[in-house]
């Protein structure tokens, strides 16, 4: 029997954006508790960059060969975010039907820079906004689930009108940042150049710090959290801006964000009920995978750069 095969972007060693390549791999195909989800669109984010780079440093680097494979990742295939249609189902599936809308994520198990991955009925996967096109709907989870976790970790919600600085404010994370913060009735003040100053006024900023003008950490105010959205200071640098207990957050430490399929569905009512916008920078189509993360390496882009997958008019 001749088996069925996709294209796929993989990894073939850990190096500059050029070691991604457009190859033919077999389709997956899913077991009793999966679903097959035909992928529309997966955005490259600078998680993906730092996988396929391994940009870590120090001992960090050992330990991420040994999570993710020494001299190129075992799981080839990158990506950890996918939006799409259900295509099949396994026998025991009960959640989603063939032709669902859906939207999710992959964590670890990557695959999701592929035409089709294969995802359990019970992981991290929901329908996606009805009112999302897939380009956006692919924007949606990595900076959102990772904005929520934080935010959440933090305890934001048990605070009044808590007051809010993101640096990074206008990358995938930061722009979730200052949504799911507004959300949550904070004063937000977004740190970003002046490419960034009207996105994160549109998300609902309420001041904006430029700091090719400004070094914020000398600011004479106080913060009940800041979050760095890019993984750039210390939490020496910034201590004299957090309040007593305040919090402070590095998306590049050493806690990793913990999703929930609860996160992707508040997302999605988020979204739905126009609180919540995916904010996409370019759109690049799969065979354009290593411009994709060329872009992504430039540090420059403002919220998500999403690929569209071959073969999307078939669906």
């Amino acid at each position: 029997m001749v088996k069925s095969t996709m294209k796929a972007a993989i990894c073939t060693q850990y190096g500059p954006p050029e070691v991604m390549k457009i190859v033919e791999v077999e389709k997956p195909v899913p077991k009793k508790n999966e679903v097959l989800v035909r992928v529309m669109a997966s955005p490259v984010n600078s998680g993906d960059a730092r996988v396929r780079g391994l940009v870590v440093k120090g001992f960090l680097r050992i330990v991420m060969r040994f999570v993710l494979g020494f001299n190129k990742p075992r799981k080839p295939i990158l990506g950890t975010v996918f939006s799409g249609v259900v295509e099949q189902t396994g026998k025991n599936v009960k959640d989603f039907n063939p032709g669902d809308e859906v939207f999710g994520i992959t964590g670890f198990k990557f695959g999701t820079c592929a035409e089709y991955v294969v995802v359990s009925e019970k992981g991290l996967i929901a329908k996606k906004p009805a009112n999302a096109t897939f380009e956006e709907a692919a924007a949606i989870p990595f900076g959102g689930t990772s904005a929520l976790y934080f935010l959440e970790k933090a305890k934001m919600t048990e605070k009044t009108n808590p007051r809010v600085l993101v640096y990074g404010a206008t990358g995938s994370v930061g722009t979730a940042v200052i949504q799911v913060a507004k959300y949550c009735n904070a004063h937000v003040t977004a740190v970003c150049s002046e490419e960034g100053e009207s996105l994160v006024k549109e998300l609902g900023a309420d001041e904006v710090i430029l700091y090719t003008q400004e070094d914020f950490t000398q600011r004479n105010e106080k913060f009940d959290i800041v979050f760095d959205a890019v993984g750039k200071t210390t939490k020496e640098q910034c201590a004299s801006l957090l309040i007593s207990g305040g919090h402070y957050i590095n998306i590049c430490g050493l806690d990793i964000a913990s999703e929930r399929k609860e996160q992707l569905e508040f997302l999605r009512r988020r979204f739905e009920e126009g609180k919540y916008k995916a904010t996409i920078d370019r759109v690049y189509s799969l065979d354009e995978v290593v411009e994709a993360h060329r872009y992504v390496d430039t540090g420059r882009k403002k919220g998500n750069v999403v690929l569209k997958m071959a073969g999307r008019e078939k669906a």
